[in-house]
């Protein structure tokens, strides 16, 4: 008999959004005719920018015909979406980023687990707390961790909490960590990350001989002009960072999937032996081994999005949902809850009321408001006692949610 891979057996028994559905699925089983409002997941609602389709059917006219007709493209991406992702995402910003350091892809969540096939075992890994469940439960997969302890941190794991009573920054490792995860604006407290607080991660990355995996996922809802877009920002982070980026969440690719990460050539590992290797040889070389390239199509809508049309209908898309964040954050101020995030990203971030647990008031606002949310337990242990909200849904949703729970 084939024998499995025992690392998955260590992954906690209800992933939490797996979770989430068995809760509603037996809450709509008792009450079919309930109407609900899900403000849970972070899916998007709206439609593609007209832009990034209009681009994406003169591709598919383009197929249709011998001389338009495209197979297999470059793992990489093709180059001009990689030359304007370049030019308009980093050096405009002053970012010495080229186009060879581009990879594109169908995800950030792919990229952000699929990158430790190029990192070896052994390397102490720091996560903040809470956090995006796909970076712990992927190093758990690898076989990176040992088991979950009581809170449901896993052993081998460097935990770093970021709550209210820090203003939600994450404090500098206090050991020699090898592998640091940072996500800003952060997933899911909507937390931002200034120059300043990003120079000293470089620095102690830079101290440490660490590796920085940035998840900017949600860069293009910063609000501030003096906050950072990109690692790269950082003088030096070229030597210690891989950032992944989405175009998800800014122009609705959730279903499209379309995504790039960022290796610098400059980036180092090393090998058993303690030779130096570079990082970008190996991801390259996973990236055309096990991956055959996002498809023409989506990569001539991505291209639209960084047009003068694309720009403006995404910068829609953004202004939307930050709106009914800020719709979220209104109404639930004006009740009294304690409301953080919802300013710079799409997730407003509350503390559970009535010494109520994370799950307690999720069962609370599904079974009295019908309004489904996130436990924020469900991203660590340091998230207990607070509750995501998504802002991406419909702007009726999004008030008619305000409405019911301020009935509550």
């Amino acid at each position: 008999m084939v024998k499995v891979n025992a690392n998955y057996l260590k992954l906690q028994a209800g992933y939490l959004f797996p979770e989430i559905s068995r809760r509603v699925n037996a809450f709509l089983a008792s009450k079919p005719d309930a109407q609900l409002i899900r403000l849970g997941i972070g899916d998007v609602t709206e439609p593609l920018p007209k832009a990034c389709c209009e681009a994406m059917k003169a591709a598919i006219k383009e197929m249709s015909g011998v001389e338009g007709f495209h197979g297999y493209g470059p793992e990489q991406g093709y180059s001009w979406l990689r030359e304007v992702i370049a030019k308009q995402d980093y050096q405009s910003r002053k970012c010495e980023i080229s186009p060879e350091e581009i990879f594109v892809s169908d995800g950030s969540k792919c990229d952000s687990s699929n990158i430790l096939d190029i990192l070896g075992q052994g390397n102490r890994i720091a996560v903040t707390d809470p956090v995006y469940p796909v970076y712990v439960d992927s190093n758990v997969m690898s076989g990176n961790t040992g088991r979950a302890g009581d809170l449901g941190r896993y052993e081998g794991l460097v935990y770093l909490p970021i709550t209210a009573a820090n203003n939600f920054e994450a404090q500098l490792p206090e050991e020699h960590v090898d592998l640091i995860y940072l996500c800003f604006p952060n997933n899911p407290t909507g937390a931002v990350a200034s120059l300043d607080q990003l120079r000293r991660w470089v620095a102690y990355a830079k101290e440490h001989q660490a590796l920085i995996l940035f998840d900017a996922a949600y860069e293009a809802f910063i609000q501030d002009p003096a906050l950072p877009h990109s690692i790269y920002e950082v003088d030096g982070a070229r030597e210690c960072a891989i950032e992944f980026r989405s175009f998800s969440k800014n122009a609705g690719f959730t279903g499209t999937r379309c995504a790039f990460t960022v290796v610098p050539k400059t980036l180092k590992g090393k090998t058993d032996d303690g030779a130096e290797i570079d990082l970008w040889s190996l991801w390259s070389r996973r990236q055309s081994t096990k991956f055959n390239g996002v498809s023409y199509i989506v990569q001539r809508g991505a291209e639209a999005v960084y047009s003068s049309e694309g720009q403006a209908e995404t910068k829609e898309l953004i202004s939307f949902y930050m709106e009914n964040a800020s719709i979220i954050r209104r109404k639930l101020m004006s009740l009294g809850f304690k409301v953080f995030g919802g300013e710079h990203a799409p997730y407003v971030w509350v503390n559970t009321p009535s010494n109520m647990d994370s799950w307690q008031f999720f069962d609370h606002l599904l079974h009295h408001a019908n309004v489904v949310g996130t436990p924020g337990s469900g991203f660590g242990a340091s998230g207990e006692g607070y509750f995501r909200l998504s802002a991406f849904n419909s702007r009726s949703n999004v008030e008619k949610a305000m409405e019911r729970i301020a009935l509550l």
